[in-house]
């Protein structure tokens, strides 16, 4: 019995701090909608959340998006959003600042970056082990990608994965983001 109390009291007394690494993000040089570079360096020291969504979708990324604005209200300011495109032919900087307007993204908060195709794939696909592929899809939804958010520590390793449809994650992504400050 005592037993059984002392793995409870320790159960209890674990904060989200203990959330898993399930990986290491590597390094990566953007292009901002401000048309500034950001260096992945810029986000060191910071708590951040991720997505990956592109301007011209007509299927989940206006919703992700609506989702990013939510989570903007709800965070603490010190957590940083950032939205990476996966159309960057078409996702220029100006596209990008004003999709970023049309939902009230924080130009201090909320970066939506853009660049080499090659680059941004790599990076879903190796850095935050997110699925992207472009050769199907659909014609509302022409480039498959991943609809979940990533949390990012201030060390670049991802702390979690928070679908976007279901409102239980979002709250979820809140106390684990909070949790990590």
């Amino acid at each position: 019995m005592k037993r059984i109390i002392i793995v409870l009291l320790l159960l209890t007394a674990c904060t989200h701090n203990d959330l898993p690494v399930m990986s290491t993000l590597p390094e990566f040089s953007f292009t901002e909608r401000s048309s500034r570079e950001v260096k992945s360096q810029e986000l060191a020291g910071k708590v951040w959340v991720a997505d990956f969504v592109f301007t011209s979708c007509g299927g989940f990324c206006p919703l992700m998006t609506e989702k990013m604005r939510k989570l903007q209200d709800m965070l603490p300011p010190q957590v940083q959003l950032v939205s990476f495109s996966v159309d960057p032919e078409r996702d220029t900087p100006q596209v990008l600042a004003e999709y970023a307007k049309r939902y009230g993204a924080d130009p201090n908060r909320w970066w939506f970056l853009t660049g080499n195709k090659d680059s941004l794939y790599k990076l879903s696909k190796e850095g935050f082990k997110l699925a992207i592929d472009d050769t199907g899809g659909t014609d509302v939804e022409p480039i498959v990608h991943s609809v979940r958010f990533a949390l990012v520590d201030q060390m670049g390793r991802i702390r979690g994965y928070y679908s976007m449809d279901e409102e239980p994650e979002l709250a979820h992504l809140v106390r684990d983001a909070k949790s990590l400050l």
